[in-house]
């Protein structure tokens, strides 16, 4: 898991980014929740029309005569400060730049591709994003979507964040000229094994929580509202630790047990901008996407049987990092630059050729991406779910992976199975819609 140098990691221990401490969501605004229920109704009846209306109306009614949005009211956190109780904190969703990038890691994440239908034009796109954009809100805040049946489910959001992308298919049928370039599957790679049930997809919601039960209610929220518009398409469930099992800031370690995610740019840092923020004029995006970003996202197995049979100095090796605190084999702490011309004894470098920090990292500081990894374990299968932001994947991951992919002994036990390339949408403002600059 490419837990490594400045480079995604890529072939398997890909870094989370876990070692950045960021600031809390896209620091922006809080979301509005004054608006009347009335509205929000209104709002939704025109955007769907017809039978979905009414079956809206028709929920809406009983959720009236149930009380449903007493009960809301009473269940909502008391607020989303430093005296929120655990579990009741909602973070916001309004600003320059979506939350869910720099916003801390959390517990349990969930990745959401859909395939939309062949109906959904345009206009169907346009539908499509403002009822997402209600949903968001909502959910977020822990005041429950509009006809949520189990709005109880939502009142404690857990630091719920929804991260919208869109593929290069949704962009297509709103104008194929607006699509970048990148905005495209990725290159093969030799080592590459993609199965075909975790690649592309038109449309990408990623949800992150402390706790998997608003993570799951906003997902089944979410797909029922998008039902008319599109299809699941894949669903990629991971988790990093518990929030409060180990200090704030902690690396994360994958299922392979190194710490994963050392080197990684921080938000604070002078060119994390130029290296993660699509902007205006910027010949990578195009100024409908300036405040959004590029998403790449890679399911990597690990082959966990096989690498039990390496001995410790053998795993180090291949890393070229101690499992204990993931100091590199040149000494030092974990945040100690790397000696890559220390040699040993026998003159041999401390850091070998085939070593996995050694195959990602580059001397092109541009060559950078902002890693956010997480670990899945389910049917019999380990691994990690490898993804990064940045402004362009052909001068940023891709190199780096080129790199993994040709020489890496970490290949060895690591798999790459599903592979997806989205562009994240910017942030809105409240009373705005997700991707209306796309639409414009």
């Amino acid at each position: 898991m490419p837990r490594t140098e400045p480079a995604p990691v890529s072939s398997s221990a890909a870094p989370d980014s876990g070692a950045a401490p960021a600031a809390p969501g896209s620091g922006a605004a809080p979301a509005d929740s004054g608006a009347p229920e009335s509205r929000r109704i209104g709002r939704r009846a025109l955007l769907t029309g017809g039978a979905v209306g009414a079956g809206l109306g028709a929920a809406l009614g009983l959720g009236a005569a149930l009380g449903i949005p007493a009960l809301r009211e009473a269940a909502a956190p008391a607020g989303s400060g430093a005296d929120a109780d655990f579990g009741g904190e909602a973070l916001p969703c309004h600003g320059a730049h979506q939350a869910g990038i720099v916003t801390p890691p959390t517990a349990h994440v969930r990745y959401l591709a859909y395939t939309l239908r062949p109906e959904t034009d345009r206009d169907g796109i346009r539908r499509m994003l403002r009822i997402l954009t209600g949903d968001v809100e909502g959910l977020t805040s822990g005041s429950a979507p509009l006809a949520d049946p189990e709005p109880e489910l939502a009142a404690r959001p857990s630091r719920l964040t929804i991260t919208v992308g869109v593929g290069p298919e949704l962009v297509d049928r709103v104008d194929p000229a607006r699509r970048p370039e990148w905005l495209a599957p990725l290159p093969a790679f030799s080592r590459d094994r993609l199965a075909g049930t975790h690649d592309g997809g038109d449309l990408l919601l990623l949800l992150q929580a402390d706790d998997p039960l608003p993570l799951a209610h906003a997902a089944r929220m979410l797909e029922r509202d998008l039902r008319a518009f599109a299809e699941l398409a894949w669903s990629q469930q991971g988790f990093r630790q518990a929030r409060g099992s180990e200090p704030s800031g902690t690396t994360m370690r994958n299922l392979m047990g190194q710490v994963d995610g050392t080197i990684n740019p921080a938000p604070k840092d002078e060119d994390f901008t130029d290296l993660v923020w699509v902007t205006t004029g910027d010949s990578a995006g195009g100024d409908w996407l300036a405040g959004g970003s590029a998403l790449v996202l890679r399911r990597i197995r690990m082959e966990l049987d096989t690498w039990d049979q390496v001995d410790r100095p053998g795993r180090e090796q291949t890393i070229g990092r101690t499992l204990d605190d993931g100091a590199p084999l040149t000494g030092g702490s974990e945040h100690t630059p790397v000696d890559f011309e220390a040699k040993n004894a026998l003159g041999l470098p401390v850091i070998p050729s085939y070593a996995h920090i050694r195959r990602a990292h580059s001397t092109d500081p541009s060559e950078r991406i902002f890693r956010r990894a997480a670990n899945y374990d389910e049917g019999g299968e380990s691994g990690l779910l490898f993804a990064c932001f940045q402004r362009d994947p052909r001068t940023q991951f891709v190199p780096i992976q080129q790199r993994l992919d040709e020489l890496d002994l970490l290949n060895e036990w690591v798999t790459h199975t599903g592979s997806a390339v989205f562009a994240i949408l910017p942030g809105f403002r409240p009373g705005e819609t997700l991707g209306a600059a796309l639409l414009q």
